[in-house]
């Protein structure tokens, strides 16, 4: 797809009330794809608490053309325990008749902006190892591949490995800053 305007993208925080388009976008992930591992399409009150949830600590941003969104990039947990809260795992979805315009780029400049303010420092992406996009556009934005999963998942009647890329986001300090939840922080800033 040819790059679309900057000027007509508008990035803004998603809410439970865009979970029926999100998941439009993410459903021909599930059904037809092993981006995600997923086997089936969550249901629309699924997805909704899904963004509810991830909204409390983590940013949920949502790509905009002429008021349809047609992407989307979040953070959430890279791990669940105390000593993991400076890390996160990101997630990008674009609507595929909008994939290569250049959302993808808006959306995780504004989610590692975002992200940098939470005071978290390293970004990890988990990436099928057959989604060379995928990978491509994480180098893009800084990434390395830091490990390399075989036959780790099971998909469509095959085994499928998987690549996690890692970026930080600046230097690790002896005494890190308190994470700061997304809630606390969105109402602040300019999206």
């Amino acid at each position: 797809m040819e790059e679309l305007s900057m000027t007509k993208i508008r990035l803004a925080v998603a809410t439970a009330d865009d979970a029926a388009r999100l998941l439009e976008i993410y459903r021909p992930y599930v059904l037809t794809t092993a981006i995600t591992f997923e086997y089936e399409v969550p249901t629309l009150e699924e997805f909704r608490a899904r963004i509810v949830s991830t909204l409390e600590k983590y940013p949920y941003l949502v790509a905009k053309l002429d008021d349809k969104i047609v992407g989307y990039a979040y953070t959430s947990a890279f791990k669940s325990r105390a000593a993991y809260q400076w890390a996160v795992e990101t997630s990008i979805y674009i609507d595929l008749d909008y994939k290569g315009g250049g959302i993808g780029s808006m959306l995780y400049h504004k989610l590692e902006e975002i992200t940098k303010q939470q005071n978290i420092i390293n970004l990890n992406a988990c990436i099928t190892a057959g989604n060379p996009e995928s990978i491509v556009f994480h180098e893009h934005f800084g990434y390395q591949k830091v490990a390399y999963f075989t036959k780790c998942g099971y998909k469509f009647n095959q085994w499928h490995d998987m690549i996690w890329m890692e970026k930080m986001l600046g230097e690790h300090p002896g005494k890190p800053a308190p994470v700061i939840p997304f809630v606390k922080l969105y109402k602040h800033l300019s999206i």
